[in-house]
């Protein structure tokens, strides 16, 4: 009786081709390079831009933008990032920052950081979240700007909870920018929507057992999304540029943020995966935020939807018809060739897109 290795599955993903032995001479440019390596690894630096905190609420912070460029608009820009990672992604490096595309354009910018749950905000909902601080945001920087609106930037989860706060206080905004957000998971194809289906994912016993949403758990399901790229093709690709600072700088930023996972909070990440992927509230004019409804007809303010056709976790289709839901007579979508975080640090997005993001918003901006 003979008995053979199981197949693992995972090895028909990897090149099929022999991988070409480094010469002696290249391992030693390797080498001398380490020292390098170390250096840009102690040193690496992530959120660019100077700010303050000029508000607090629990673990939120509210973040205000410092420049020496005059300031050009009195509407004050409000950047929304998701619950999972940390916001300054938007703000990574100098030459790959969103927040310094709309500093130099002349913009008032501000972010939340939502900062990190514990154990004891297991039970913070959607309604916490956006009924109570974002609405607390939005209320202390129209005092601190004596301004009555204020623009919106929402991306990712926080773009689709920034789509439920426009469409329950639209008298409070001015201007909003979808970005890489989600509103629409009718599409069962997609990867994520095929993890969370009810019919093999329980989010009530996950939820039961671990309290939050474990950060752990989260990033290892973001990465096999991806897996060739994330876990090989990624380091291959290390080894070939270790020598070149630049992009040491550039690696080490990205790989700090990947890294800086932080909880989801139960009961929001329990509401968002039932009445968002699995039911598909939102379009239907179904989801509730607390006690209220959230129709995103009742969005009239100028929508701008920014998508990445290489959007790996949240593909076009779930963005698009955001524009034909809302009540807006002024809508525009910007489709970019660019992966779900591309469309934020990529030298591409940086230098095209970016530009034309904040024209759009100059021209519905009221000027200093």
């Amino acid at each position: 009786m003979t008995t053979s290795t199981p197949k693992n599955p995972f090895l028909s993903m990897l090149p099929s081709f022999p991988l070409p032995m480094p010469s002696f001479e290249e391992l030693q440019r390797k080498m001398l390079a380490m020292p390098n390596v170390m250096e840009a690894a102690r040193n690496v630096k992530v959120g660019a831009s100077p700010r303050e905190i000029i508000f607090r609420e629990d673990k939120l912070s509210l973040l205000h933008y410092q420049s020496d460029v005059p300031k050009k608009y009195r509407t004050p820009l409000l950047l929304v990032f998701a619950l999972v990672n940390r916001p300054y992604i938007l703000d990574l490096l100098p030459h790959k920052s969103v927040v310094q595309q709309f500093l130099r354009a002349g913009f008032d910018v501000y972010m939340i950081d939502w900062g990190v749950p514990t154990e004891a905000d297991k039970h913070l909902t959607l309604e916490h979240y956006i009924e109570r601080y974002m609405h607390n945001v939005v209320h202390y920087l129209r005092e601190y700007t004596d301004e009555e609106q204020v623009s919106l930037l929402g991306y990712c989860m926080g773009g689709t909870m920034s789509a439920m706060y426009t469409a329950l206080h639209q008298e409070l905004i001015k201007n909003f920018i979808l970005m890489a957000a989600p509103v629409d998971w009718s599409d069962r194809e997609a990867l994520l929507c095929r993890w969370t289906d009810p019919k093999w994912f329980d989010v009530d016993k996950v939820i039961d057992t671990f309290g939050n949403a474990p950060p752990a758990w989260l990033q290892g399901s973001f990465a096999v999304l991806k897996p060739v790229a994330n876990l090989i093709e990624k380091y291959i690709t290390f080894y070939d540029k270790m020598e070149d600072e630049k992009f040491l700088e550039d690696f080490f930023a990205m790989e700090t943020w990947v890294n800086d996972n932080i909880p989801v909070a139960g009961e929001t990440f329990r509401q968002f995966v039932k009445d968002c992927f699995q039911r598909n509230l939102l379009v239907q004019g179904k989801l509730r935020v607390g006690r209220n409804l959230v129709n995103l007809g009742d969005i009239t303010c100028p929508i701008l939807n920014l998508m990445a056709t290489a959007d790996h976790l949240v593909p076009c289709g779930q963005s698009a018809p955001f524009n034909d839901l809302v009540g807006s007579k002024d809508r525009k979508s910007i489709t970019f060739p660019a992966g779900h975080i591309g469309l934020s640090v990529g030298s591409k997005a940086q230098k095209e897109l970016w530009p034309q993001v904040a024209q759009w918003l100059a021209e519905r901006s009221d000027r200093d």
